[in-house]
């Protein structure tokens, strides 16, 4: 079945991206649940429409995104955590907690757009991946700190 995306959906594609999903999942899940809708004719023509008035749009949260991307990659935040005795920490370093670091360092970042790629919990240096737009991505290095 092919549907178009209504919103960014993770691992299955973006905005307005005409994408082939089986039977069960677009009509149960996706289309219900106002993610997506079946692609016929009409609706591709209104998708058509749409994505030449957010053309413009889409350009300038590129270039947004760009300039964030640049400023992140430079980047090494380091977080303080609670440690034990053999260096591995209490919990583990969650994306909430980097998102929260990252807008007291000036960068307004959707924690759901934070991947880290390995858990944290250790004392250490961790790679952690943003997705800022759907051509732009971003990595900075976490320093993971006892407090």
């Amino acid at each position: 079945m092919d549907i178009i995306l209504k919103q960014d959906i993770k691992g299955l594609g973006y905005k307005y991206d005409v994408v082939k999903v089986k039977n069960g999942y677009g009509r149960n899940y996706l289309i219900p649940e106002g993610l997506a809708a079946v692609a016929n004719k009409s609706t591709l023509k209104e998708r058509d429409e749409n994505v030449k008035q957010a053309t413009f749009k889409q350009e300038k949260l590129k270039n947004d995104a760009t300039a964030l991307a640049n400023g992140l990659n430079e980047l090494t935040l380091s977080l303080g955590a609670k440690v034990g005795e053999k260096g591995r920490i209490f919990g583990a370093i969650t994306t909430l907690q980097v998102a929260d670091a990252l807008k007291a360092k000036g960068f307004d970042v959707d924690r759901r757009r934070i991947e880290i790629k390995a858990d944290i919990k250790e004392v250490g240096t961790y790679t952690v991946e943003v997705d800022l737009h759907r051509e732009v991505k971003a990595e900075f290095k976490i320093e993971v700190v006892a407090e």
